[in-house]
């Protein structure tokens, strides 16, 4: 009682003025819950503006196309919760009449929906007594009762969720789920936390033990790919270029790119030249290539870090399929490509 009483005191003088905070409906909060997924809330505040500006209903965001859609996620990165948002949204509109599941265990069978997201929206929209453990969750309970489980493994999230339960007031679940994530979000954050004015530094165990660095405990540290991509920008006899859709499973799913060519290490020239020859070349006419980048563009994802390089290709030819650079600005890209097009193209 008195953890949950000092740390809705706190929330209540230090919360963020948040959008979804104002409102009960599950849309809006599925909404931004699905945005801020490895997301800052900084950076996931103008794509839910946008997002609610132009698809202020459910039906609205279903009758969309997923262009549209992934055009306007474009530069949030992991684009498989656009696609999940926009196939949810179709079968809320059409299967449920665009109302939605009111409970915990029903929100769970939502695509994109795991049992982090469906606890918000319980808790958030229908006040149900679920907590929400997020890393912030995680960081708060392991710190204060100086809990050593490694966060990494699978049964961690039952035994936080159960401490989260116990401590959570059940007739006002949502601001103690508000509040905690809030406190891990500005207060209790992961690297050098001012614990000297934390509410809580005269009963942190963690702090008490000098063990505020150590905790959450975190096994498995994720592996990195290093990918390298060189980006082929043609110019016709018309300006235009070739684009083409990403089809594969995998990053950047049904995103547009010009044609690429990935090396298993960072090439030059002439790597880049012989290819553009043997694929492109004509008997009557070669391909001209010269390097927009001489220094590759590192883009991090997760679990990938990609070294990018562009190289603009000139053809005397009209090219068949090939798109004028103003067109271009309607397709969503990755941001790193769309940022090369604005930058470079225009």
């Amino acid at each position: 009682m008195i953890f949950y009483k000092t740390l809705t005191d706190w929330y209540l003088q230090n919360k963020r003025d948040l959008p979804w905070r104002h409102t009960t409906n599950p849309y809006e909060i599925w909404l931004s819950e699905i945005m801020l997924q490895q997301t800052r809330v900084a950076q996931g505040m103008p794509y839910f503006f946008a997002f609610t500006t132009a698809f202020p209903t459910v039906f609205d965001l279903a009758a969309a196309s997923e262009e549209q859609v992934l055009k306007l996620w474009q530069g949030l990165g992991y684009y498989s919760r656009a696609r999940n948002l926009h196939k949810t949204a179709q079968y809320i509109a059409t299967e449920l009449s665009g109302v939605f599941p009111e409970n915990y265990n029903e929100l769970l069978k939502l695509k994109g929906v795991g049992t982090y997201t469906a606890a918000a929206i319980a808790s958030f929209a229908y006040n149900e007594a679920v907590p929400v453990v997020d890393g912030n969750v995680f960081r708060v309970l392991a710190r204060y009762f100086d809990v050593e489980t490694d966060i990494a493994q699978a049964a961690a999230k039952n035994e936080f969720s159960a401490l989260a339960f116990e401590l959570m007031p059940k007739d006002n679940p949502a601001i103690f789920n508000q509040a905690i994530m809030e406190f891990g979000a500005l207060q209790c954050v992961p690297k050098s936390p001012d614990c000297g004015g934390c509410v809580f530094n005269d009963s942190c165990m963690a702090l008490q033990k000098n063990k505020v660095d150590q905790l959450p405990v975190k096994s498995k540290k994720l592996k990195v790919r290093n990918r390298y991509f060189n980006y082929l920008v043609f110019e016709d006899a018309n300006s235009n270029a070739l684009v083409q859709k990403r089809t594969d499973k995998g990053i950047w799913h049904n995103l547009y790119e010009f044609p690429v060519l990935e090396t298993d290490k960072e090439e030059g020239f002439d790597c880049v030249n012989e290819y553009v020859q043997e694929v492109y070349g004509k008997e009557e006419s070669k391909p001209i290539i010269y390097e927009y980048n001489t220094k590759s563009v590192l883009h991090k994802l997760s679990h990938q870090h990609l070294y990018i390089r562009f190289w603009k290709v000139q053809v005397e030819e009209t090219l068949e399929n090939a798109i004028d650079i103003e067109t271009l600005r309607s397709f969503p890209f990755p941001i790193v490509i769309h940022n090369f097009i604005e930058k470079e193209l225009f």
